[in-house]
């Protein structure tokens, strides 16, 4: 029996790596330092070294975008909140779909609890394009 996949379209898979790039950029920034951010890069957090587990399809990058999504408005509402169970289920369960596909996160929920007193970061985009 032949299985007919839909393939993301080139839409979504920008979309993901506009994702990735705001959780290096807006929220990785609020928690850990720039030496700390490298380190993930440099252990491919969020960053696939292989699409052995992600083929692409239509559903994959769906789950992937919901995934990322989820997390970040998880981080980001926690920012303002205390962390109840709710937020550990919906950030564990979303964690384990991303990895589903290569996407490694082995960022706990407790990794995001207290935010830095201040967000100086080379990995932060920058608030104004010009250069005085």
């Amino acid at each position: 029996m032949m299985k007919i996949v839909t393939a993301s379209t080139p839409e979504q898979e920008n979309f993901i790596k506009e994702l990735v790039e705001y959780m290096y950029s807006e929220v990785f920034p609020h928690y850990f330092s720039d030496t700390y951010i490298k380190e993930l890069k440099e252990l491919h957090v969020l960053l696939p070294e292989t699409t052995e587990l992600y083929n692409g399809t239509l559903k994959e990058a769906f789950q992937l975008i919901s995934g990322m999504q989820a997390l970040i408005a998880v981080i980001e509402t926690i920012r303002h909140e205390d962390i109840d169970v709710h937020h550990r289920e919906i950030f564990d369960k979303n964690t384990l779909i991303l990895e589903e596909y290569g996407y490694k996160f082995p960022l706990t929920i407790d990794h995001f609890v207290k935010a830095k007193a201040e967000c100086i970061s080379l990995y932060s985009k920058p608030t104004s394009q010009y250069i005085m």
